[in-house]
């Protein structure tokens, strides 16, 4: 874990003081609720949040608003630290009992956590369920019981491409901007490394992964030999990219850095990045659903994974009714439009969703349109490892010596296994 960060916008050096009380579901400007429906206790009460070191500034102003809303009815000591979404639960399993009172995650998770009692029902969901997306309430339930908090419905990947090189004809094919961006000694990137984004190739070919009804393990036919693509048909489409000069296989940091010294031309991410995207394009910042690759003499639609980013509410926390509070704060209509603005991350809620400025925004479009061919992330933890090693053996030019076929079927059995 990165080391603690106490939020010092607006307050005092190492931690301020935020006045708060109960309202309604949102927090827009309800009455305060009854004495009986506040939280209960006196004197300071503490909280550890994380959150996206990316969104700290946001974060602050969050707060910010949270005690202007509810200044002189209850004193925090509200402790922020840097914690990567994805890999949230792995930090919270390590001690639930003193992990952050209220954590961001990404919805794949969210079987985990419940699983492991670091999450308890949401007490009164309907007015969650009525302000938000159906899609992002289901990735925030567990047979139809609402665990967590939705916070963004944007958590999934498209195109980004410079407009001033590609034209809308090209950008429908994988395959000529890879000779395009050949051509200029640039690059279209794509993270291998991530079977998040590898998923991409396999998902609209019939061969299939998901989540066996254990909850558990995972069932694969990405090495099938029948069929109209077999899973060798995707592995030598994909060393065909791994070998073309206008391919780089990065991860975010890299896509970002290459974009930005003009290296990258075109790359597959998310909304995270369209604020850092568009200051380094400018005028020929360009996103768009994902374009269709040749694969078995076809041209195929990649696919992508649909995810969702969420609040929970450590059910160990000695302060619960006030952490749940504050998840509902953060993630009301008002600071996901907030969220919108300073980070450019899609709202769960309807209305902010809704919204003139979040429609007209290029990568909400894009992954709007790229909507057709995602689905849910629905998989166990023995998926990763295995396509990040089988991806990188394609990468380094199969040093192995193993048949395509070879390397499916490891894979495969690694995916699979108990």
């Amino acid at each position: 874990m990165k080391p603690t960060k106490r939020i010092s916008h607006l307050f005092l050096p190492t931690v301020f003081m935020l006045a708060a009380s109960l309202s309604g579901c949102g927090g827009d400007g309800g009455e305060a609720p009854s004495e009986a429906e506040q939280p209960s206790g006196s004197g300071p009460v503490a909280l550890t949040v994380w959150g996206a070191e990316e969104d700290e500034e946001l974060l602050q102003q969050i707060f910010d608003s949270f005690q202007e809303k509810y200044r002189g009815q209850a004193d925090f000591q509200i402790t922020y630290q840097p914690q990567s979404e994805s890999h949230c639960t792995d930090a919270l399993m390590a001690d639930l009992e003193n992990g952050a009172d209220v954590f961001a995650f990404a919805d794949d998770q969210l079987n985990t956590l419940v699983a492991a009692g670091a999450l308890d029902p949401i007490e009164n969901p309907e007015p969650l369920r009525a302000a938000n997306l159906p899609e992002a309430v289901s990735a925030a339930s567990v047979n139809d019981t609402l665990y967590a908090y939705p916070l963004t419905a944007d958590n999934g990947y498209f195109l980004y491409y410079d407009k001033r090189v590609f034209s809308q004809e090209d950008i429908q094919s994988w395959d000529r901007m890879l000779d395009i961006a050949g051509e200029q000694e640039r690059k279209v990137s794509m993270e291998w490394s991530s079977g998040w984004y590898v998923y991409a190739l396999f998902g609209n070919t019939g061969l299939t992964v998901g989540l066996n009804d254990d909850g558990i393990t995972n069932y694969c036919t990405w090495n099938d030999t029948e069929g109209p693509v077999k899973g060798t048909d995707v592995a030598k489409a994909m060393t065909a990219m791994a070998e073309h000069p206008g391919f780089l296989s990065t991860d975010d940091a890299g896509f970002l850095a290459g974009v930005q010294d003009g290296t990258i031309a075109a790359g597959v991410s998310g909304t995270w990045n369209a604020v850092a995207v568009e200051e380094a394009w400018g005028s020929g910042f360009g996103a768009a659903k994902l374009p269709s690759y040749t694969c078995a003499g076809q041209e195929i639609p990649m696919a992508s994974f649909s995810g969702y980013k969420l609040i929970g509410v450590n059910s160990y926390s000695q302060n619960r009714d006030w952490a749940a509070k504050l998840a509902e704060w953060i993630t009301n209509e008002e600071n996901q439009a907030l969220r919108f603005r300073l980070r450019g991350q899609g709202p769960s809620n309807k209305n902010a969703a809704a919204s003139e400025e979040v429609q007209g925004s290029p990568a909400i479009a894009a992954l709007l349109a790229q909507s057709e061919h995602s689905c849910l992330q629905r998989i166990g933890g023995n998926y990763w490892e295995p396509v990040a090693a089988f991806t990188a053996e394609i990468l380094a030019g199969i040093p192995s010596g193993k048949s395509l076929q070879e390397l499916l079927d490891t894979m495969v059995t690694g995916i699979t296994a108990p």
